[in-house]
């Protein structure tokens, strides 16, 4: 081989190598550069909720290192069934991804068919953070902290009411947790996302709900809503001055949420490696850091392999809570 034939070769190997890492195979088998069109970045929410703003943030800063845009399509209903199934259901080609809750781990326990199969029908990408959850109230409510509420409510059973982004949902269990452990009677008002929840309990339609931390602390900063305690085992830095529930005359409460993303089952794995390396990076930037923890969010950012184990085992952990519950939705 003379001395042109063998650069020439050598630098086909070496653009084949370092291709190899960038393109991904589409259904049909043909190689293209990935990702070289938009994506689509589906949320089971509506616009204005945490998972949301999450969503927005992730999607903003994707856009900027993918070189492509990431657009959020907020499809609400059914506890994030609807965005799953669409994300379920999408060509395994990288370009449409949902963004999960804690009710993604719930939903099987829930409801008796689901439009797909929650362990079989999603790549995980990567848990993104872990959230606080905080008990708020509508400043009118007579109760300045969980004692009194309990009081109050004790005082008139079946009188005051919740809202939540729907029943069978984290923030619907973590309010009946609530309801179990300090023995009051409060009626569940269900909505379809948080945001529709918390519109209302500004309005004073409802007295008070569980919400993520990063979509209500904006409004309890400003003094439209009042925060009496944090679900978490410990205090947020984000709030040091809100106690825990334990620690506001609740003993053995704790209940917390987290949001991942997943692709459609069959995304090449070139594909999700990327995917979860440029999220990872995203939430690994001090500005991202800095604004989850004013939130009273924490990044994650695990593996695709972690995120499946952790999936797995909330499969498991809320099958028994749901079981003890009694809730069921056909």
């Amino acid at each position: 081989m003379n001395t042109v034939h063998a650069a020439a070769a050598a630098l086909f190997l070496m653009f084949s190598g370092a291709a190899g890492h960038a393109l991904g195979q589409s259904p049909a088998g043909k190689s293209a550069a990935y990702p070289n069109k938009p994506l689509r970045f589906v949320v089971g929410y509506p616009a204005g909720g945490a998972t949301d703003i999450i969503a927005r943030l992730v999607a903003q800063k994707l856009t900027g290192s993918l070189g492509q845009q990431v657009l959020v399509d907020n499809r609400p209903g059914a506890g994030g069934i609807i965005g799953s199934d669409i994300v379920a259901k999408a060509t395994p080609d990288g370009y449409t991804i949902v963004l999960v809750t804690t009710s993604h781990g719930v939903n099987p326990s829930l409801y008796r068919r689901l439009p797909y199969d929650t362990a079989k029908d999603f790549a995980p990408i990567t848990q993104v953070a872990s959230l606080q959850l905080v008990l708020v109230v509508n400043p009118s409510l007579p109760v300045r902290s969980v004692k009194e509420l309990i009081a109050l409510a004790k005082a008139k059973p079946g009188q005051l009411n919740y809202g939540s982004s729907g029943s069978g949902q984290s923030l619907h269990l973590a309010a009946e947790l609530f309801k179990t452990l300090a023995g009051v009677d409060i009626v569940h008002v269900p909505y379809k996302g948080a945001a529709p929840a918390r519109t209302d309990l500004l309005a004073g339609q409802v007295q008070m709900m569980f919400e993520s931390m990063i979509g209500v602390l904006p409004v309890v900063k400003s003094g439209r809503l009042r925060a009496l305690a944090v679900s978490g085992a410990r205090r947020s830095p984000a709030t040091p001055d809100i106690p825990t529930m334990a620690e506001a005359g609740v003993p053995g409460y704790e209940a917390s949420g987290w949001v991942g993303i997943l692709a459609p089952a069959g995304t090449p794995k070139a594909i999700v490696t990327r995917l979860n390396r440029e999220v990872v990076n995203v939430l690994n930037r001090a500005d991202v850091r800095e604004l989850f923890a004013n939130r009273g969010a924490e990044p994650v950012g695990s593996t695709p392999e972690q995120f499946g184990d952790f999936t797995k085992a909330q499969f498991a952990k809320w099958a028994k809570v749901v079981k003890a519950s009694g809730a069921r939705i056909d």
